[in-house]
């Protein structure tokens, strides 16, 4: 006679295959790096402005998008001739001022017959001639920590030499523009 098999409340315990753990693994794998490319890419081209003005002409241009290197500035400091973003004296109530660094901490600077020198010298990073000499009238040094920066249309621009900027506190620096919106690297000659 046959056995009637009726409900039963034990159960065969199915084994593991190394197959469906590998294949776990792979999804895991995927998961991980997935976030990991995308926090990368966050930390080093996430922030993202537009150019508001025309002080960066001709390197950059009114509305143009450029993408922020935030991460640059984590692991060393600004130097001259590096585009920067930055909130001028730490103020987030307007937008991010874009403009070029021309000079550092401990670095002397004076505008005289609308050349700007540089520890004495002409600096290479402006060619035109300043109307206005604003704060560098008189000689003084960038301190530590601060950074003096002018637009590249130094006669359309709102930068250091203004007493309501001032040199540049290294902490309101937002991070150096690294790409435009057409992907081409900012100071590293690929764009002139």
């Amino acid at each position: 006679m046959a056995k009637n098999r009726g409900l039963s409340f034990y159960r065969r315990k199915k084994k593991i295959s190394s197959a469906h753990v590998r294949e776990i693994f792979s999804w895991l794998f995927g998961i991980f790096t997935a976030v990991f490319i995308a926090v990368v890419l966050n930390v080093f081209l996430g922030v993202t402005t537009n150019v508001v003005g025309v002080s960066m002409e001709p390197t950059l241009y009114n509305g143009q998008q450029i993408f922020i290197n935030s991460f640059l500035y984590l692991i060393s400091s600004p130097k001259a001739g590096d585009v920067i973003v930055f909130l001028p004296n730490g103020n987030e109530n307007t937008h991010y001022y874009v403009k070029r660094v021309v000079a550092g901490p401990g670095d002397s600077v004076l505008i005289q017959n609308g050349i700007l020198y540089v520890n004495g010298e002409a600096s290479p990073w402006v060619e035109e001639k300043l109307a206005e000499a604003g704060i560098a009238a008189e000689e003084f040094t960038v301190e530590n920590g601060e950074y003096f920066c002018i637009g590249d249309n130094p006669g359309n621009s709102e930068d250091s030499r203004s007493a309501n900027i001032g040199p540049v506190r290294e902490e309101d620096i937002l991070g150096k523009v690294w790409f435009r919106a057409a992907c081409e690297e900012i100071g590293m000659g690929f764009v002139k």
